[in-house]
């Protein structure tokens, strides 16, 4: 049984919670203790009614306010398939979660309060989704109950929607009329609006096939551990342990050690301590090899006739995650690349993207909170990269401050 990763993300009171509360619950994925402790919290409301929110607002801010603060997850499986659900906060000073969120996506569902239709937030969002390359975005127009279930208030939040999923690039678009409170079209079909005839929201994520979005072509291995037993049996066993990102890796194969260059070839390929003769992604390996080269973590292993870059300058767009100060030329951080860290600083700003027109603006100073920019990386030590859109496994990094050593920006790698 495979599994799908997916986010779900749009501006504040959009019910995302709420259409994953939905979502466990009506595929009953919800545990008695759990059923039970919500009922008790969901006295305090006045109607009466269930809060299906409260299945994913976990934190006690979060259920004082009504929104959501921290992303969510949850697991949860069906017969078709097994889920992580991924629950980003709407509210704009919490942009920064959605990007961490969505980085391990495989599927976002935007949603769109159908009161008001596509507002900042879900231009925003459906910018971040876009500029990580998540291969699915599924539009969810929500609270079709307040406005009569109307089918022409459907229609042309597609239509406007249409023409920024157009602007953006988006490819495998779904966009469904729901109501997460009431259940119209997310597990069942809606009799209230027979109109629709496409398919309900578990339907598309059931169906969806993300398998083929893994890259198969190009090999590439971060090393995170090398592993010497050292021991009378072991005596010579020099392996190397990680998780291969993409594509595959065969024994008797010629390979490339980055940044080194030093050219080899696979020795053996252990899997779970079994010999193999092949692994692919997302297999986690030890890997030997037939000569010694000085190999440590953070090094990369490749195949000899597919090398990706590598280079000291790095243009990436960056989504600047930091409320405390601002992205500046000059500024030095930590870059995080896969298994590899190293010191770095920015060479200039190309420009930011306006989120309402998705316009490049040009002499930017600096970035704030939720800016997305191009920017330009000077590294201390050449990096082995691919571009983002073409390998999003080899493709992302992250700044780190190196003060605080806390996360300040998500950059896709071009």
């Amino acid at each position: 049984m495979d599994l799908l990763r997916f986010i779900t993300a749009g501006s504040v009171d959009d019910g995302k919670s709420t259409l994953i509360g939905r979502l466990l619950y009506d595929t009953k994925n919800i545990l008695a203790d759990q059923m039970e402790a919500i009922e008790r919290a969901s006295k305090t409301r006045n109607d009466g009614e269930i809060d299906l929110a409260l299945l994913t607002d976990g934190l006690r801010s979060e259920r004082e306010q009504g929104i959501t603060i921290d992303v969510a997850y949850k697991y949860f499986q069906t017969p078709n398939r097994k889920f992580i659900s991924i629950d980003a906060p709407g509210h704009i000073q919490y942009t920064r979660n959605m990007v961490t969120g969505a980085s391990n996506a495989d599927l976002a569902i935007i949603l769109v309060d159908a009161r008001h239709g596509v507002v900042e937030q879900t231009r925003r969002h459906s910018l971040i989704a876009s500029l990580l390359g998540l291969p699915h975005v599924v539009v969810a127009i929500n609270k079709m109950d307040l406005v009569g279930y109307s089918e022409d208030k459907f229609l042309a939040i597609a239509s406007a929607y249409k023409e920024l999923a157009n602007k953006l690039r988006i490819k495998n678009l779904t966009i469904i009329p729901v109501s997460a409170l009431n259940g119209d079209n997310i597990v069942d079909r809606s009799e209230a609006m027979a109109w629709y005839q496409g398919e309900t929201l578990l339907s598309v994520l059931e169906n969806v096939n993300v398998l083929n979005e893994l890259n198969h072509q190009d090999g590439r291995f971060s090393v995170q551990y090398v592993i010497r037993p050292q021991t009378e049996e072991l005596h010579d066993y020099r392996g190397y342990a990680g998780r291969i990102q993409s594509g595959q890796f065969r024994k008797g194969e010629s390979i490339v050690v980055l940044p080194s260059e030093r050219t080899t070839r696979i020795a053996k390929i252990e899997v779970g301590g079994k010999e193999v003769e092949e692994a692919y992604a997302p297999q986690s390996v030890t890997i030997l090899l037939e000569d010694n080269i000085d190999i440590s973590r953070g090094d990369m292993l490749v195949p000899a006739n597919n090398l990706p870059n590598l280079s000291q300058d790095i243009e990436a767009l960056v989504c600047w995650m930091d409320d405390r100060k601002d992205l500046k030329v000059g500024g030095k951080f930590t870059l995080q690349h896969g298994t590899t860290r190293t010191r770095c600083s920015v060479r200039s700003i190309e420009y930011r993207v306006d989120i309402n027109t998705y316009e490049q603006l040009d002499d930017v100073e600096s970035l704030k909170l939720n800016d997305v920019a191009r920017i330009v990386l000077r590294t201390a030590q050449p990096i082995a990269y691919d571009s983002y859109q073409k390998n999003r496994s080899n493709g992302g990094a992250i700044l780190i401050d190196e003060t605080s050593n806390v996360t300040v920006g998500a950059c896709m790698v071009d």
